[in-house]
């Protein structure tokens, strides 16, 4: 049973129509400690918590960059695929560069999405040769496609733009968390904000994924909710995403256009503490962020990881519509402890032997 105290507290936090707490950029950034019901109630144990917080009011050079990126990552993803692999780097578990087909999820490579990795506030990581050879997933130096690709001209500069807007965002929101920190970091002397920004882990993933191959007809009771991403859990701290862009491929000659989702089943699911599945849209001028598992760690389960899923729904023409996205991760440097016995580095290997073959030099 809910006390008046928890009841009136709910009541001073605003939610989207889908039941996910948002919050005011501005407040965010004149006042991160007066959010922390917001916060509690978005990253926290509540049965209802989403593990979601969607940011509004974002100074609008954010439209402008979300734009040209998720315009840019259909393009690239229309190259032919063996220039696109040009850019393809498995010593790193092709975490840097284009990625298509590499990864496993529900048991099988994953041929319904491509990523390009880049790291967009780190060009070049000032770790030990040691690190760079133990952890080449993190370490690694940028690849970019040519200056002069044809059809991609001005993509390291727009990556680095919306990167560099979310993580700041990003390590904003991460001081209007760093109550629930404090507790577990009681005897540390870095920060959780610390620990994010002076990171060198951070990980930006630009993503296609690709239109069905056939129509997408089947009753949308009968749809796997999981068909275009499985259920899986983030491994960063916080995850900073992008409001999806949707593009349907024109007729020979002619431009892609941007189109509405094209059912009103698609899109990013998430389970929350109690179990049930929601749908999340996320506002096309706003961001937001989700927990992962090594904040849940850092805060001593006080800020929980939630699992979640992309879902294509069923609609006629859906198999000509793409669908582009661009995810944040922000993280500690590999040597940061998330327990006494394991470091945010050994953690990172788990999850990615679960998902990649054994880096190949």
């Amino acid at each position: 049973m809910r006390t008046f105290a928890s009841i009136t507290r709910r009541q001073a936090v605003k939610y989207t129509p889908e039941g996910a707490v948002e919050i005011s950029y501005p407040t965010l950034v004149s006042s991160p400690l007066s959010l922390k019901e917001s916060i509690e109630e978005g990253f926290g144990s509540d049965p209802k918590s989403l593990g979601i917080v969607i940011v509004r009011d974002l100074p609008p050079e954010y439209q402008t960059y979300r734009e040209k990126l998720l315009k840019l990552a259909y393009k690239f993803a229309k190259l032919d695929p063996a220039v696109r692999e040009k850019y393809s780097h498995a010593p790193s578990r092709y975490s840097f560069g284009w990625s298509h087909g590499k990864e496993i999820m529900n048991g099988k490579p994953d041929t319904l999405k491509g990523s390009y990795y880049a790291n967009p506030v780190v060009e070049v990581p000032t770790v030990s040769e040691e690190d760079r050879v133990t952890y080449p997933e993190y370490y690694g130096n940028n690849i970019w496609p040519n200056k002069d690709e044809k059809g991609v001209e001005g993509f390291e500069d727009a990556f680095k733009d919306l990167g560099t807007f979310v993580f700041k965002v990003g390590c904003r929101l991460a001081v209007a968390c760093e109550p629930f920190a404090l507790p577990h970091f009681s005897t540390s002397s870095v920060s959780l904000p610390q620990l994010i920004s002076d990171g060198q882990t951070t990980k930006a993933r630009l993503l296609h994924y690709f239109p069905p191959e056939s129509p997408v007809l089947a009753p949308a009771e009968d749809e796997p909710v999981d068909n275009w991403c499985g259920f899986h859990l983030d491994h960063s701290m916080l995850t900073g995403l992008c409001s999806a862009m949707f593009i349907q491929e024109g007729e020979p000659g002619s431009e892609p256009e941007v189109v509405p989702s094209p059912s009103p089943t698609s899109g990013l699911y998430i389970r929350n503490r109690g179990g049930d599945l929601t749908k999340v849209s996320i506002p096309a001028d706003c961001l937001a962020f989700q927990t992962g598992e090594a904040l849940e760690v850092a805060t001593g389960g006080k800020l929980r990881a939630t699992p979640h899923c992309v879902r294509v729904g069923a609609a006629p023409g859906a198999e000509k519509v793409s669908r582009e996205t661009f995810a944040l991760f922000m993280q500690p440097n590999t040597n940061h402890h998330l327990s006494p016995t394991k470091t945010f580095g050994q953690f990172s290997k788990q999850i990615f032997d679960e998902h990649y073959e054994p880096a190949s030099m």
